[in-house]
């Protein structure tokens, strides 16, 4: 009979570790619960060092020997969070026990402060959105709304992982452009150090043969071994002053002004401006899809979905959207007030509203909306890879087109 290793909770939050025999996985389940326990993860086989048969151990000693991760809470810990989280609460675990569960289960040490603080504030009878609310720039409006319509719904489990699948979706949309973007980023890197490693080490090499050539030089010569000799003799210098002139440009590109003026530049870009508009848009829908799904009202939604659009532009005219829906006009017109949004997104959301589902068909437009981001994304790549390699080989190729003509023109001059 197969070996199960599990871990689940018992009924006054402690959490326990053990093995044992089932025939299947649903079986063990049923075997915990007739204990009395909450599953949280069943297993086959089990790792070494588990509690053997079905004897349950605590497991606070098991995250003892293990090194703990350091640093500051980031949005995978609370994704990690929020999934633990909505699968005891589906199991019937109460929402202080729950919290409980988890901090015996956190390695990390910032994590583990988190959970405690929120305990402490749920034990003191705050609803878990208040005590949310106190870390807002950690959670933010979009996770704290949602939990708040899950308290009032009765429906905090599904809520969480209806906000699991959100965080989900966007972290696997920008993993799909950081990870489509890469190989490009590699290409540039390597031109660059090849272009290095010619002027640098490869060209000099021939500075003898042409020192005493002079004017007699071709012309693509006399640049390219020039080129070389600055770069040997101010190398250094070019390289602190390209430094310090990405970091200013860093600088003025994080204040208030430069970041419009670069925003600004980037929608207008041929080919990746109307990208990243779509992706901006992609989020817009997603979040509102999924507040109004879970029952936030109307007006707050637009005003949460608003903010999580990063570009400027963009946010200032989805804006005007929220106080044109607050006097009475239909969500159609005030998105066609705003000319941003396509025929299509127009389209679905009238549907919704002649239906009642205006979640779902921004839902819909969204899933629409990242496909056509990832559809472009790889098309725009397909064509940026050759042309980065074309480039780097025409450099190259000029080089070494520039010292041949200068053996070639050595050969004239001897005869």
């Amino acid at each position: 009979m197969p070996e199960f290793a599990w871990r689940a909770a018992s009924a006054n939050g402690q959490l326990v570790q053990g093995r044992l025999d089932a025939p299947s996985a649903d079986a063990a389940l049923g075997q915990l619960r007739q204990r009395g326990l909450t599953p949280i993860r069943v297993e086959a086989g089990g790792a070494p060092g588990d509690a053997a048969g079905a004897d349950a151990a605590p497991l606070a000693s098991l995250g003892r020997k293990r090194r703990a991760p350091r640093g500051p809470v980031k949005a995978a810990d609370v994704r990690a969070m929020t999934g633990e989280l909505a699968i005891m609460l589906r199991a019937g675990l109460a929402l202080d026990n729950a919290l409980r569960v988890q901090i015996e289960m956190s390695v990390k040490p910032s994590v583990k402060a988190l959970l405690e603080r929120l305990l402490e504030d749920v034990k003191g009878g705050a609803p878990f959105s208040r005590a949310l609310s106190q870390r807002r720039d950690l959670f933010g409006d979009f996770y704290i709304n949602m939990v708040r319509s899950g308290e009032i719904s009765g429906q905090m489990s599904q809520v969480l992982e209806r906000l699991v699948a959100h965080m989900e979706r966007l972290r696997a949309l920008r993993d799909k452009v950081v990870s489509l973007t890469l190989y490009p980023a590699i290409l540039l890197c390597v031109a660059a150090l090849s272009l290095v490693v010619m002027l640098g080490f490869v060209v000099p090499q021939f500075d003898k043969l042409f020192r005493d050539m002079g004017d007699a030089l071709p012309l693509p010569t006399r640049v390219i071994m020039a080129l070389s000799m600055g770069f040997r003799h101010y190398g250094l210098y070019i390289g602190i002053a390209a430094v310090a002139a990405g970091w200013l440009a860093a600088r003025w590109l994080t204040s208030p002004a430069g970041r419009a003026w670069w925003q600004t530049r980037l929608l207008a870009a041929p080919l990746i401006g109307r990208l990243l508009y779509r992706y901006q848009l992609t989020l817009f829908s997603r979040a509102l899809g999924t507040l109004l799904a879970n029952g936030v009202p109307l007006l707050t939604a637009l005003h949460i979905a608003t903010e999580t659009v990063s570009n400027g532009n963009l946010r200032a005219a989805l804006a005007k959207m929220a106080p044109m829906v607050k006097e009475g006009a239909r969500m159609v017109r005030a998105m066609q007030a705003t000319q941003v949004f396509e025929p299509l997104a127009v389209n679905l959301v009238r549907v919704g509203e002649e239906t009642g589902r205006i979640g779902p068909m921004m839902n819909e437009l969204a899933d629409v909306l990242d496909r056509d981001v990832e559809t472009g994304t790889q098309r725009l790549l397909t064509l940026l890879e050759p042309a980065i390699i074309l480039a780097l080989g025409v450099i190259i190729a000029a080089i070494i087109v520039s010292i041949l003509l200068g053996i070639l023109s050595i050969n004239d001059l001897a005869k």
